[in-house]
């Protein structure tokens, strides 16, 4: 079994290093740090790599251990809640000159990059798949462990509301409240607590909101400048792209960030638009009802191309 596979791998690897993709939301967040704390209690010589991340996640535990650089070389590589190899970016390094390459996630579209893929596109978050990994491998899930797991859970259900969501979710969430976690309490420092510059640059975009299709799509965007006029911060853009989704009548919100590096398109879809296909013929990809991609050109040229491939999926009245 692929679970017995990676145990055997932890306790060969001398030195482990934990990865995730870049610009790391709360599942990615929570699904390293949760697995960190467990391969450090294991009593595995191990690092966690993440260059840049939120300071919404700085009340996560051990988020004081993560390391901005790694080694040359480590026994063993994990990512997590990472689709394919290019989204690791600037740090792929590591992961490609390990001597073994594992890979644990939840995205319906990923590459299987690693030697070993664990990959349960049914997980509403790839924080709730290290429970069962945890469990398999008799690692404990200690209080600190379970808020990271929680943490990851509660963002990528969108504080518990996707379609994703099941039993097992809620079932967990009750043994960490038996645990003394404060759920409500994480929940608000993940999901709602909002710093000035982010506030600021959701006021830009709720201002720029256009509707296509007799307001099945909603669109808008921010620009480097934006960003730079607001002194925004890693992170600050994260939920934008659910506006939009939450209008009545909406199917598809699109949601486009310029960078240094093209336009970051983020889609949310409400009922029945795969999202993650569309976003596929532009070399990206996640979830049926969340997914996005990069596209090179301006913000105009992106747009015109996103509203003509959406067109073929919004139904007509």
């Amino acid at each position: 079994m692929t679970l017995d596979q990676i145990l055997e791998e932890i306790k060969q690897a001398n030195s482990i290093v934990i990865l995730t993709h870049e610009n790391p939301d709360g599942d990615a967040m929570g699904s390293s740090l949760a697995l960190y704390q467990a391969l450090k209690n294991y009593g595995k010589d191990v690092d966690l790599v993440i260059p840049e991340h939120s300071r919404t996640f700085d009340f996560l535990p051990a988020i004081e251990e993560i390391k901005t650089q790694g080694k040359p070389e480590y026994d063993l590589a994990i990512t997590l809640d990472c689709a394919s190899i290019k989204m690791l970016n600037g740090f792929v390094e590591y992961f490609e000159n390990a001597k073994m390459r594992i890979s644990i996630d939840h995205h319906s579209t990923n590459s299987m990059f690693a030697d070993i893929n664990f990959v349960n596109p049914e997980a509403p978050a790839c924080a709730q798949i290290l429970i069962v990994v945890l469990n398999y491998f008799n690692m404990e899930i200690t209080k600190e462990i379970g808020t990271c797991i929680l943490a990851g859970i509660i963002t990528d259900t969108g504080g518990f509301k996707y379609s994703g969501v099941n039993a097992e979710t809620f079932e967990f969430v009750s043994w960490l409240l038996e645990k003394g976690i404060k759920v409500s309490e994480v929940y608000r420092k993940v999901l709602q607590i909002k710093t000035k510059s982010s506030f600021e640059l959701g006021r830009i975009a709720s201002n720029r909101l256009e509707f296509f299709f007799d307001g099945k799509v909603v669109f808008t965007y921010i620009t480097k400048e934006d960003e730079a006029s607001v002194k925004a911060e890693i992170g600050d853009h994260e939920g934008i792209v659910e506006m939009g989704r939450d209008i009545e009548g909406v199917e598809i919100s699109i949601f486009v960030r310029e960078t240094e590096k093209g336009c970051k398109v983020s889609t949310r879809s409400n009922e029945y638009v795969d999202v993650s296909d569309m976003c596929l013929l532009f070399g990206g990809g996640g979830h049926q009802r969340a997914a996005g991609c990069t596209m090179p050109g301006s913000i105009e040229d992106v747009k015109e191309k996103l509203l003509m491939r959406v067109k073929s999926y919004i139904k007509e009245d």
